[in-house]
């Protein structure tokens, strides 16, 4: 049942990460990242991390989200914009992940599962999820964390620039 569980997330991810790229209507691009970031909850639910799926839920699909979409009318954009080469570099990516995936798969070795106990073994947590994370948030990963937002500031700075900028144009 776990197996059947797995699969039926990632494929769902899969999906909807897909559509938020193939959209060209901004707004069907969140429901669709919004339905992924569900789904992705649901993932950590399988694995037992039931406060990472609450924080998921929490903040990526009601702070991060709202944010996006509150740049999206707040830039109000109507109009797609076409890059060029961007087929060609979308095919090129495309070729290099397929070809990491086949090395991946001959090759047969990864250290995914390695270090963990068999499954009739019983494990006793000394702490919870919680706890976990947080040691390891503000101690291991402090900078990253730190960097990531960060980069969500100078977005958010940035979108409201590009929108004052527009706004000064239509006026002039």
């Amino acid at each position: 049942m776990g197996t059947f569980a797995f699969f039926y997330f990632a494929g769902i991810i899969v999906a909807t990460a897909g559509m938020v790229v193939a959209f060209k209507n901004p707004i069907y691009s969140a429901l669709a990242l919004l339905v992924m970031f569900f789904h992705v909850a649901g993932l950590f639910v399988t694995l037992h991390a039931e406060f990472l799926a609450i924080i998921q839920i929490l903040v990526y699909a009601g702070a991060i989200l709202v944010l996006y979409l509150f740049v999206v009318m707040l830039l109000n954009l109507k109009r797609e914009e076409h890059f060029h080469r961007q087929l060609l570099v979308g095919v090129f990516l495309g070729c290099v992940l397929f070809a990491e995936a086949v090395l991946l798969v001959l090759k047969g070795e990864t250290t995914l599962g390695n270090s963990l106990p068999a499954a009739d073994t019983s494990v006793e947590l000394t702490r919870g999820n919680t706890e976990s994370i947080g040691e390891l948030l503000f101690s291991t990963y402090l900078f990253p964390f730190e960097l990531a937002s960060l980069i969500l500031l100078v977005a958010m700075v940035g979108a409201v620039i590009l929108t004052k900028k527009g706004i000064l144009e239509v006026k002039n």
